[in-house]
């Protein structure tokens, strides 16, 4: 199972298919997990079919959806799993991702992956991450604005004691760990106020070159919870950009994921708020202008040329279409059919690519009225 960053999205929209095969459906953590195999054993059933209807052969298509099937009874990948899976399946490619944002069930079956359901976790808008951090333990959480899933890599230590067991021998031989709760004591000489910073600073200077490999080039928010003292000392470490300067001042030992997200919200909302009310005051300007609008043809060369600075896109709309790039025409249907694609996913995959900001709101709240729109550079 990958941990969905920017850098996986990239490698989903460059991966080669035809034919591609996308999967999202909603995931239980507890209680009834055992609907959701049955769950995606009925979408590949649905997939083979599609596929067919694409025009692979039937021996092909079961062939091209085997690794899927082998995710199936696989009872300790279905006991782990976030609030919603994304699969993506093509002849040379299976990626699959737990995350923490129930996706409507959909299966596209086209020349690239679907993507735009993923786009809500990228938005400008979207997801954010507490870094949950004692003496006694480490936890990164990718979090939306109703769900949280911890993302913690294997490259962050899991204690101050673990991280100084490899940075310093002989360092080490001044702590103990007690038999209650892992918690960390400091004994011999050399246990000053002085050396208790420097060896924390150490811990955290490890744990943010860790979530590095999780955060990467994201330009998510991370919140930080610890109890109060650690939160100059792990800022003075960090080299997140995006560490926000509030942060959550409790235990963050005795807080589960769900009540560290529900702290950390109203701390990430004012800043997703401001930019996204800047960004849709920026569209009216420019609109009259003429570097701004809705139609949907527009939008989507001119995210294809990469002239789009900013979209705006409706969660959950879907506009099927073709688009011909010798022609430099968009064709739109009213329905689905073999061979098209969702001309909104086409225009978010092109403007994330060209390093374009997206803003996935509800229907109804995109400017102009209609189910995408976007700012121009030029």
């Amino acid at each position: 199972m990958e941990l969905l960053s920017m850098e996986e999205l990239a490698l989903l929209i460059q991966s080669p298919g035809d034919p591609a095969v996308s999967i999202y459906m909603p995931t239980h953590r507890t209680g009834d997990i055992q609907q959701d195999p049955i769950r995606l054993k009925n979408l590949l059933r649905d997939a083979e079919d599609q596929l067919v209807g694409y025009g692979i052969r039937a021996a092909e298509a079961r062939s091209l959806l085997e690794p899927a099937r082998g995710l199936l009874p696989d009872t300790c990948f279905w006991q782990y799993q976030g609030d919603g899976l994304a699969v993506f399946v093509s002849p040379d490619t299976l990626r699959h991702y737990r995350l923490p944002h129930s996706f409507k069930e959909l299966l596209v079956v086209a020349e690239r992956f679907h993507v735009k359901p993923l786009v809500p976790l990228f938005a400008e808008d979207g997801v954010f991450y507490v870094l949950a951090v004692s003496q006694n333990r480490a936890r990164l959480l990718q979090c939306t604005r109703y769900h949280a899933l911890e993302v913690t890599p294997e490259t962050v230590p899991s204690s101050l004691a673990e991280a100084l067991r490899y940075d310093d021998p002989e360092k080490q031989q001044q702590f103990r760990t007690t038999g209650r709760a892992g918690t960390t004591l400091f004994h011999g000489q050399g246990a000053s106020k002085d050396y208790d910073k420097d060896a924390i600073l150490r811990y955290f200077h490890q744990v943010d070159r860790g979530i590095h490999g999780v955060l990467g080039g994201d330009r998510n928010p991370l919140v930080i919870a610890a109890v109060d003292y650690l939160h100059s000392i792990y800022r003075e470490a960090n080299s997140y950009r995006h560490l926000l300067k509030e942060g959550i001042e409790a235990n963050p030992d005795d807080l589960s994921e769900e009540e560290l997200q529900q702290q950390a919200w109203p701390i990430v909302q004012p800043y997703f708020e401001r930019g996204r009310t800047a960004a849709v005051e920026e569209y009216h300007e420019e609109v009259t202008k003429g570097l701004a609008g809705s139609d949907v043809t527009q939008t989507v060369l001119a995210a294809y040329d990469g002239r789009v600075a900013t979209l705006f896109v409706a969660t959950d709309a879907e506009q099927w279409g073709r688009f011909d790039r010798e022609a430099r025409r968009v064709d739109l249907y009213d329905e689905r059919q073999p061979g098209l694609e969702d001309v909104l996913d086409f225009a978010v995959v092109h403007t994330l690519t060209k390093k374009g900001a997206v803003y996935s709101v509800p229907a109804g709240e995109v400017p102009g009225g209609g189910a995408i729109a976007a700012i121009f550079r030029y």
